[in-house]
Formats: structure tokens, sequence, C-alpha cells
């Protein structure tokens, strides 16, 4: 796998946002952060994480 197709479990979402869990749940939920589930694994593509972070911080700039 490249990093741009890598997936990223929940708690390593955690680590790198420094959120809690319900935090990160809550990001999918709202789908603010786009996530798949394989089997009942719930995985987070890195290119989504950095979407995300991309998409805070041109918010948060305007």
């Amino acid at each position: 796998m490249t990093t741009d197709t890598e997936l990223l479990t929940v708690p390593q979402v955690m680590k790198r946002l420094q959120l809690s869990r319900t935090a990160v749940y809550d990001l999918i939920r709202t789908r603010q952060l786009t996530s798949l589930t394989l089997s009942r694994a719930r995985r987070i593509p890195t290119h989504a994480l950095t979407n995300f972070i991309h998409t805070r911080l041109e918010q948060e700039a305007a």
C-alpha cells in the first residue's frame, strides 16, 4: 500500500488528532471524516484525514 491508500484505525486517528474516541466517531457520524467498514472494523483512509485537516484549516482561515 502507498501512503495515499493506507487505512488508519480509529485509535491511530485519535492519536494523530489528539481527540477522544467519541470525538472521532462524531466526525465520522457527521460525515466530516470519511471512513469505511471492513467486516466490523472501521477504517479511515489517510487521504480522508488529510482532506479533513485541509478543510478545517481553510475554514479557520476564512
